[in-house]
Formats: structure tokens, sequence, C-alpha cells
């Protein structure tokens, strides 16, 4: 299913409205950024693979141990069920589910951190006039969120106050509502920058083009 599918037009409009809103409070740029997922992760198929080829050479074997039997075709019941369990693990890691089972953390969080950092300069969050650029970047697949922000933010929010807003956002994704959660964080963002005096000016502009980013990677 194409990620672009979990919103509605109506969810795109709130979401761009709450864009717009939250900017209009303080010096921000603040651009949403969703993924369907950040890698194909071949790992975790190939860990699939390799484990249910050896459940089902356990399962031969032990067939064979107790039935006592391998009848006339020995090669085959070697190979067969080795061969089966590494499609069928390559198929079952294709699942969400079970994918994520079969990487680690670390897997994980590396590679959404980087694709953050890609999003954050594809976008020109760098280039604002004040270096106030703030990317909330949210992987569905991945079930994670970062909070990126540029220089003229972060000389005033400390780091920490991120980790609430990302912990919210996360339990959002879990809980089936992208989409509401997503504005959620927009109008947190807006309330931290509000709280630490990143005021808007007179003659602060809109520089980047308000409205959630989507990819499918």
């Amino acid at each position: 299913m194409s990620v672009s599918t979990l919103f509605s037009d109506a969810d795109l409009q709130k979401i761009r409205e709450t864009v717009a809103t939250a900017e209009s409070r303080n010096a921000g740029e603040i651009v949403p950024y969703l993924v369907g997922r950040v890698d194909d992760y071949e790992e975790a198929r190939w860990r699939g693979a390799t484990l249910c080829a050896l459940l089902m050479a356990l399962l031969a074997g032990a067939i064979h141990s107790y039935a006592g039997f391998w009848g006339d075709a020995m090669l085959l019941w070697m190979t067969l069920p080795t061969m089966t369990g590494v499609g069928l693990g390559y198929l079952l890691a294709g699942l969400p589910l079970v994918g994520r089972a079969l990487l680690t953390d670390d897997d994980i969080d590396k590679r959404v951190q980087w694709r953050a950092e890609s999003a954050f300069l594809e976008e020109n969050l760098f280039a604002t006039h004040e270096r106030t650029g703030i990317l909330i970047f949210l992987a569905i697949y991945e079930r994670r969120a970062v909070i990126l922000a540029d220089e003229g933010i972060n000389g005033a929010v400390p780091e920490g106050v991120w980790r609430e807003l990302v912990d919210e956002l996360v339990s959002g994704i879990h809980a089936g509502r992208a989409a509401d959660a997503l504005c959620d964080a927009i109008e947190h963002c807006a309330r931290v920058l509000q709280e630490h005096h990143v005021e808007r000016h007179s003659d602060d502009t809109n520089e980047l083009i308000d409205g959630l980013r989507i990819r499918e990677r």
C-alpha cells in the first residue's frame, strides 16, 4: 500500500493549516516530512530466510528421528525442507511486523537518522534567513520520528526538549493516528518555540511551503 493513501485530502489540508498557524506565532519554519520506509532492509529478509531454513531442517530431522524413515528420497528430504524454509522466511520477513522483529533498534535508528538528515538538506531547511528551520520527520514502517532543528533554534531550545515530542509522535504512529499525531507535534513545536522566545519579527516571511512532504522512501 502506498504511504500517500494514509492521508485523506482533509488530513493534508488540516496539516497545512496547522503549519501555517504554528508558524504565525514564532520564527520557526516547520516542515513535516513523511516516508513510507527508509530502507528495504535486505538483511532482515536474509535473517528470516536463514532462521526458517534452520527450523525446517530441524523439523525434517525430527520427522526422521521419530518416524524412522527417509524412504527412497533421502536427498529430497535433505534439501527440500531447507530450501522451502529459505523461501518462506524471505517472504515472511517482508511483512512489517516480522521484518521489524528481525532488526535491531540500532539497525533502524541509524538509517532513520540518516534519512532525516537527508530530508533536512533536501528541503533546504538550512537556508532560512534566521536559521530557524525545523524538520518533523516521520517514518511509518519503522515507527520512528526525528526532530531536527537548525542552529537558530538549537541555540535557544535545549536538545532534550524534543524527546517528549518525539515520544508522543511515535505513540500516535503505534495507535494508527498518524495525521492527528503529526498535527499535535506541529502545535507542540510552536509552543516550545514560544516558550523559548524564538520570536517572529515584523519582516518575517514564509520561506518554505506549508504542508506535508510525502515520500515512499
